[in-house]
């Protein structure tokens, strides 16, 4: 039996608009049992025993295979980047060295003391970030993802930075989504920007102490303005992908 429920496809603090088609739409929720109804313009839920689902599950799709291979290395290399950050910082703090670096660091992220440095550089798990991207970029297949290399649907303020305009108005106002030149630099200014918001203050102290997607998921409600059914379709996202086989699990310490 189909249970139909209404969502809305905006993000509040980082999307833009999507302007994908039907096609697109089903696409950015392949795997979370989600569809798209062209009809009444609502999201439907399938039943995971329906032949669809199991259509669905049997064919790989060429997008989504895509996907992976383009963005698994570039967040994994990223996520061992920022780690390796986090852990000289951390000696640095430790052995009371680098203080200039650390108070650079300090005002660059907004933190007040060493301890909220530290959450704020800390990386959350790849798989997270795996399935952020596959959403908000439609496995890559969005505009913004083709001609911004925007994948996280990041807005822009300022109009002095590289930026393009959605088609769509929000109200009377021109939204507007940052450029980068690469994926990798997407990756970069998603994670610094968990890294400075007020929104992700308990996720950043939670990702100091644990790396379990499913407790962390919770504190990214802010993203979206589905918010607890947006944290839903992420941890299917998560689980029927099986990105938690990219998590590193074990972090070594890098000395230099």
């Amino acid at each position: 039996m189909f249970k139909f429920f209404s969502l809305v496809l905006f993000i509040v603090l980082f999307s833009g608009c999507d302007e994908s088609s039907t096609i697109a739409v089903n696409e950015k929720y392949l795997d979370t049992n989600i569809s798209f109804n062209e009809t009444n313009n609502t999201l439907v839920k399938i039943d995971k025993s329906s032949e669809i689902t199991k259509k669905r599950k049997r064919k790989p799709n060429p997008k989504k295979e895509k996907f992976k291979k383009i963005m698994i290395p570039i967040v994994s290399d990223i996520y061992v980047e920022l780690e390796k950050k986090y852990q000289n910082v951390k000696l640095d703090i430790k052995h009371n060295r680098n203080q200039e670096h650390i108070e650079q660091l300090k005002k660059e992220y907004k933190a007040k003391t060493n301890a909220l440095l530290l959450q704020a550089i800390k990386p959350h798990p790849i798989s997270i970030v795996l399935a952020q991207s596959a959403i908000e970029s439609a496995w890559l297949s969005s505009r913004f993802a083709k001609e911004a290399n925007n994948i996280f649907g990041v807005w822009s303020f300022d109009k002095n930075e590289p930026r393009i305009a959605a088609s769509g108005l929000r109200g009377e106002k021109t939204i507007y989504l940052k450029k980068y030149d690469s994926y990798n630099d997407a990756v970069r200014d998603y994670y610094k920007s968990i890294g400075k918001s007020w929104a992700y203050k308990k996720l950043r102290y939670l990702r100091t102490v644990t790396d379990k997607p499913h407790i962390l998921l919770p504190h990214l409600e802010s993203y979206s303005e589905k918010k607890s059914e947006y944290i839903k379709i992420l941890k299917q996202l998560i689980k029927n992908n099986n990105f938690e086989l990219y998590d590193i699990k074990e972090t070594k310490i890098w000395k230099y």
